[in-house]
């Protein structure tokens, strides 16, 4: 069974940072994809970054310009980097392995924008 390990979540001021990290217990072969996604108090679970094996990403409005998503093949895994961080951004993210056949989540880690 495949399992997501994320890193990362804190609390931080507003126009803070912080980096997010996910890793899988396996390695994948073929075309996939990494990326976050985030459930705020209330709301429902949101796209926040992805990014392909072959480097393609895919940022929501709110992201962009503010995060950035990488992935490291040799290792699978996948880093959120957030800048200028919003009270808004509060929320628990959620690590996502998106392969042919399966969708995999892990089980979120808490990010708190807060003065």
């Amino acid at each position: 069974q495949v399992h997501l390990v994320e890193y990362g979540g804190g609390v931080v001021q507003p126009g803070g940072s912080l980096r997010l990290s996910c890793t899988s217990s396996e390695r994948f072969f073929g075309l996939y994809a990494m990326g976050w996604y985030r459930r705020g108090l209330g709301k429902q679970r949101e796209l926040v970054a992805t990014v392909t094996n072959g480097g393609t990403t895919n940022y929501a409005d709110f992201a962009t310009g503010r995060f950035t998503v990488a992935i490291d093949r040799n290792s699978n895994t996948v880093y959120l980097q957030m800048d200028s961080l919003k009270p808004e951004d509060t929320a628990v993210y959620f690590c996502n392995l998106l392969t042919v056949n399966n969708d995999y989540w892990g089980k979120g880690t808490q990010v708190t924008v807060s003065s």
